[in-house]
């Protein structure tokens, strides 16, 4: 059994955290499936750069699913009690996610690249079989490397201090409070960190550069423009979901303190929610397509408005001949 500490022990301002968390987290759901469903619906969206945007919401949905009910439900309680098994579950989940989601814009950047550097072989190389293969390494990747820190963690001996100081079970917090000794959990969890956080990080690095030589070598200032603007929205995205991340994870020395909190919601609770806006704001089809969807629920919506006040109408009418 562990305690969390929460974002704050002050009652009214877990009061006032408690909407607007609750806001971000609806917003989060509504954005990502929104983007999801337009995706699947609109056959010109079936292309591998929007399967993987569809993927990245999905795993935005459940990273953000992971913290934000339990960190609301302790919003509004007094003792955050959680249980080991709880507690192991969402760090397993949120573990998952998280490396799922390094190895899923690995991807996405290798996926741009072949769209830039070999335009004319693009249809042959990013086949919808090798997609789906791509996404299951992905799941794949994130999944076992999570079950490995999840169980190297929870593995070790808890026989004293149970108090998390944080909003959520995080590894570096839950390896602090055990009574044995942590070297081979930490070298689990560092290892993980080094192989697909960093690895992830310096394979996408390692594909703008090439990306960057592809434009480069584009002689027109038009076509330029229009494939840099094509990764502009995946360099936004990386920028911060690793800048945050990295932030928080690369100073151990500050894992009690406040900053690494904040820090620690920005990436796992507003980071979700602004991905699907970064890219339906830079994104031409994803605009028109919403904007067709509005115009036909706008129709639709009139036609039953209309319907509605014809039958008015006619039962009026029905009243004045009985009369």
């Amino acid at each position: 059994m562990f305690i969390l500490l929460g974002l704050s022990d002050e009652k009214e301002l877990q009061l006032i955290l408690f909407p607007v968390f609750l806001g971000i987290y609806l917003v989060t759901l509504i954005w990502n499936l929104g983007l999801i469903i337009l995706i699947t619906i609109n056959s010109n969206l079936h292309t591998p750069m929007y399967f993987f945007l569809s993927s990245l919401s999905f795993i935005d949905i459940c990273y953000s699913s992971s913290i934000s009910p339990r960190m609301l439900s302790d919003l509004l309680r007094a003792e955050k009690i959680i249980s080991f098994i709880a507690c192991a579950t969402q760090l397993f989940v949120a573990a998952w996610m998280g490396l799922a989601e390094c190895c899923l814009l690995a991807t996405m950047a290798y996926d741009r690249y072949v769209a830039i550097g070999s335009p004319l072989q693009y249809s042959a190389i990013m086949v919808p079989g090798r997609c789906w293969k791509l996404i299951a390494v992905a799941y794949g990747t994130g999944f076992l490397s999570s079950l490995v820190e999840t169980v190297s963690c929870f593995h070790a001996y808890y026989c004293g201090p149970n108090i998390i100081q944080h909003f959520f079970c995080d590894i570096p917090q839950v390896i602090s409070l055990s009574c044995s000794n942590p070297f081979m959990c930490q070298m689990i969890v560092f290892l993980v960190a080094i192989s697909v956080g960093l690895g992830s990080l310096l394979f996408i690095l390692l594909s703008y550069g090439f990306i960057a030589a592809s434009i480069l070598k584009i002689s027109s200032v038009k076509g330029s423009a229009k494939a840099f603007n094509t990764c502009a929205s995946h360099l936004a995205t990386v920028t911060l979901f690793y800048g945050t991340a990295l932030s928080v994870y690369m100073h151990p020395g500050s894992k009690h303190s406040m900053k690494h909190k904040v820090l620690s919601v920005f990436y796992l609770i507003f980071v979700p929610m602004l991905n699907p806006l970064i890219y339906s704001l830079r994104n031409k089809d994803i605009k028109e397509t919403l904007k067709g969807v509005t115009n036909r629920l706008h129709i639709y919506l009139s036609m039953n408005n209309f319907w509605a006040a014809f039958i008015i109408i006619l039962r009026k009418t029905e009243v004045r001949i009985v009369k």
